[in-house]
């Protein structure tokens, strides 16, 4: 029997044998799902439990629109650092741009999709919960001016819409509920095994990618007017994406696609295409940067996430490879529960200090500067 360590060793190595090489140290942090209205509330989430909705994992729990404190508490973490070149830690942050329009789909009598834009949102919030949301997206754009914060591409929504009008449709009494609750969460059961009801371009028929070719073009045209910035990196919500939208993805300006090490593409009817993925990879023109450290410090409270983050950096710079760290808003939130986000940021906090403790000649990139570093010095 093999021994586990030695797997769990193997794994870190392996996942570097391939791809772009530097002999600078360089770390990335991109973290997805910002932007995204997933749990309104604690009062909503109490209420959609009391009514039988439960919560599946950590991000039907805790994961809500970024406050202001959460903002605030997640900037200073970042500020406790510097790298050689007197650089604070960037956090590159997947952002989708629209949410749900709750108001105007309820006013529809729940027969029709709406969105709205993310300062709508924030607007909207700082009028109903003024004590978390009240000046929240002013302190967005100011972590976009001090070069703390880098909007990239994740999506128009985080949310499928074939599943969300399909169950609309047929007054779906869960999709019901949680849209009186300002919510869009997991769900009992699914219609489609293939299909996530927070991946946004998840499909059945293969034809149905052709309605994404729209929503991806208007979903930057969106993120463009939001944050006052064109794009160039992108991650689809849940890793999904067909490559048949990669040509979509290039005339709209996206360069550089975060994805796995492996994914398995969805080609239809629950047929699946297994790929390797490695940072460097030109697939359809588009460069791959695959993330090869995890950070998920709210995931499992056996694992010492820290520790564990930096065997995949030494791993990865072992190999002269850039770490490209991968985590989630949701380790960060703390408006549902404030001792999630303390753990978050308590945790991040630790890591870069022992990063920039352990290499002191370390280099803090965006996602979209690396890109372009990998994409210059492979011409």
């Amino acid at each position: 029997m093999i021994n586990s360590d030695w797997k769990k060793s193997f794994t870190l190595n392996a996942k570097n044998l391939i791809g772009w090489r530097t002999d600078r140290k360089i770390i990335v942090l991109s973290v997805d799902d910002y932007g995204n209205v997933r749990i309104d509330s604690k009062k909503a989430r109490n209420q959609l439990t009391k009514a039988g909705l439960k919560a599946n994992n950590r991000f039907d729990r805790f994961d809500a629109l970024e406050t202001k404190q959460d903002l605030e508490m997640l900037y200073e973490a970042l500020r406790t650092v510097k790298d050689q070149k007197n650089r604070h830690p960037i956090l590159t942050a997947f952002a989708v741009p629209c949410n749900i329009n709750f108001e105007k789909v309820c006013h529809s009598g729940f027969r029709e999709y709406y969105y709205e834009t993310l300062p709508q949102t924030f607007q909207k919030k700082s009028e109903l919960e003024p004590e978390s949301y009240a000046d929240a997206w002013q302190l967005w754009e100011q972590g976009i001016k001090d070069g703390l914060m880098v909007p990239q591409f994740h999506g128009r929504e985080h949310l499928n819409l074939k599943i969300f009008e399909e169950k609309l449709a047929r007054k779906d009494p869960e999709l019901l509920l949680q849209l009186e609750n300002r919510s869009f969460t997991g769900f009992s059961k699914t219609d489609y095994e293939t299909i996530s009801a927070l991946a946004a371009f998840d499909f059945w028929e293969f034809k149905e990618n052709k309605r994404f070719k729209n929503i991806i073009s208007d979903g930057i045209e969106q993120f463009e007017t939001t944050f006052g910035c064109s794009p160039t990196n992108f991650t689809p919500p849940v890793y999904r994406l067909h490559q048949s939208l990669y040509q979509t993805l290039a005339e709209n300006g996206i360069h550089f696609i975060d994805t796995a090490l492996l994914s398995n593409d969805h080609q239809g009817k629950g047929q699946y295409k297994r790929h390797f993925n490695y940072t460097g990879q030109i697939r359809d023109g588009l460069y791959m940067m695959v993330r090869n450290v995890v950070f998920e410090p709210t995931q499992k409270k056996d694992v010492n996430w820290t520790a564990y983050a930096m065997k995949q950096i030494e791993a990865a710079f072992r190999w002269n490879r850039p770490a490209i760290i991968s985590s989630h808003r949701v380790n960060f939130c703390g408006h549902i529960n404030p001792l999630n986000r303390k753990q978050g940021i308590q945790a991040l906090k630790e890591l870069l200090s022992k990063i920039v403790t352990r290499w002191p000649e370390v280099e803090f990139m965006a996602a979209n500067e690396l890109g372009h570093l990998i994409s210059s010095e492979s011409k």
